[in-house]
């Protein structure tokens, strides 16, 4: 009688989708976008282009540009957090994307802007923490909605 033997290798590599972080992190991002340009238009128009001396003058244009890239790199570091942690389901990977918003609001948006946009002379520089309440609410949307387009998505691409 023979047996056969199965074995799986692990590659090292975690097991989460990029192309579906991207898309989550750029559907986030614009969503986001949005909400920032309705509540604190200065914010998207002058702060977020600063971080690159693209402003001013201000120009949403380019700050929606330079949001929505920080957006799909966010994106990608979560499809890794998901493979890494195994996140599977739609209500875990929402769930999930709202810490990931969270968190970085927390370690970017709080901490790291306001120290970049002072040390690149920022006009639109906050004050160091800039724990800004309006800031949590679009940080928790941009998460909420990568987990729900990164669960929708991930099978697919």
């Amino acid at each position: 009688m023979a047996t056969a033997n199965q074995t799986t290798h692990d590659t090292g590599e975690p097991s989460g989708n990029w192309r579906a972080g991207v898309v989550g992190g750029v559907a986030g991002a614009l969503i986001m976008g949005a909400l920032v340009l309705a509540m604190n238009a200065p914010t998207l128009a002058v702060a977020i282009p600063s971080l690159y001396t693209l402003a001013p003058p201000p120009s949403p244009g380019i700050g929606m540009v330079v949001h929505v890239s920080h957006g799909a790199v966010l994106g990608v570091v979560f499809a890794a957090l998901v493979g890494v942690l195994d996140v599977d389901g739609t209500a875990q990977r929402v769930g999930l994307g709202v810490a990931w918003g969270v968190a970085t609001w927390i370690g970017l948006a709080a901490l790291l802007m306001p120290l970049w946009l002072s040390a690149v002379g920022s006009p639109a520089s906050p004050p160091f923490p800039n724990f800004a309440p309006p800031s949590l609410l679009w940080h928790v949307v941009y998460g909420a909605v990568l987990g729900g387009v990164y669960a929708a998505t991930a099978g697919r691409l």
